[in-house]
């Protein structure tokens, strides 16, 4: 799922989690903010794993666009199936498809939520080299962003916040050339971001802010201050990681500069002009930087911990229904 790193400078819900957020100032509390449910997430992410990994042109990256797009139709959005062929580094034309659901589409204020859903067909950093032609199975890098932005949908189909919202599952984040490749490579990440952002679902589409949401779930994960974020969408960032910290998270949103990471965002910031942040885990004890498992056949359900989800839903909920 993510590449190009480059090191530069609680809880499914109340009752079951060990850790409570924290109210708001009395200003903010003011406003009806829905409970995030970490349990619903879970199991967002165990069926997208379910269909098995979601690789461009496999049977299950055919099942998982249309649960998907089904589910956010049945939280009340107005979905568009962005179908386009790609060509990947290799080739590879893949048949793709960038799942949208908007709240509230009449709305001229917005804001952007989105995240990968495919999963990368190597393991091409697994410690074991007979696994490197093996597909990811993704629950962490990409179906943790996945079921969170669900669950928000869920809530917004119930309780709809004062802004419009657009959710955006991109395809083919995860088909960039693997380390072992040596050809010529050149923006092979993060495919269907940047057909999206030069041709958005909307003719000139804008939002206020975009949100990424990229391995969300694990046990113990620590959300630094992505680079490419803080160059072009600092107060975005600063509004996240102030909204985490006074709801009493972080311990997972750390208020420190982390690396710079070639990710959907960057296109979105680049190409589309939305100022967006990226919340990715980020690992500085970790040789690869986000974690043992990453881009290996062990990015499974066993590395999904619902109180890091719940600490990612409730900031990111707070941020959207906090907007004027």
């Amino acid at each position: 799922m993510i590449r190009n790193f480059f090191l530069l400078l609680i809880i499914a819900s109340l009752f079951s989690c060990k850790q409570q957020a924290k109210p708001l100032a009395v200003s903010e509390s003011t406003v009806d903010v829905p409970v995030f449910s970490a349990d619903s997430v879970y199991q967002y992410i165990q069926r997208q794993v379910d269909f098995g990994p979601r690789v461009p042109n496999s049977s299950a990256h055919k099942d998982c666009v249309a649960y998907l797009a089904t589910s956010l139709r049945s939280f009340g959005a107005d979905v568009t199936e962005q179908r386009v062929k790609l060509t990947a580094f290799n080739g590879d034309v893949l048949d793709a498809v960038n799942i949208i659901g908007s709240f509230n589409p009449g709305s001229s204020q917005r804001i952007l939520l989105f995240a990968h859903w495919d999963s990368r067909p190597w393991s091409d950093h697994d410690p074991d080299p007979k696994n490197y032609n093996k597909p990811v199975l993704g629950a962490n890098d990409g179906a943790s962003g996945v079921g969170v932005l669900l669950e928000i949908a869920r809530q917004i189909g119930m309780n709809s916040p004062r802004l419009g919202v657009d959710i955006i599952f991109f395809d083919a984040e995860d088909y960039g050339a693997p380390e072992s490749y040596r050809g010529y490579v050149n923006d092979s990440w993060c495919l269907g971001s940047q057909h999206w952002a030069k041709n958005p679902h909307v003719k000139g589409y804008q939002a206020r802010f975009g949100i990424l949401l990229d391995m969300v779930g694990a046990r113990g994960a620590k959300f630094y201050r992505e680079q490419i974020s803080d160059y072009y969408a600092r107060n975005v960032v600063d509004k996240i990681w102030n909204t985490a910290a006074n709801m009493g998270f972080d311990k997972f949103f750390i208020n420190k500069a982390g690396g710079s990471v070639t990710d959907d965002h960057l296109y979105v910031n680049q190409i589309a002009g939305i100022p967006s942040a990226n919340i990715i885990q980020y690992d500085p004890q970790s040789e690869k930087g986000f974690g043992d498992y990453w881009h290996t056949v062990n990015d499974n359900m066993s590395n999904i911990d619902k109180e890091t989800l719940f600490a990612v839903g409730t900031t990111v909920m707070h941020v959207v229904y906090m907007e004027k």
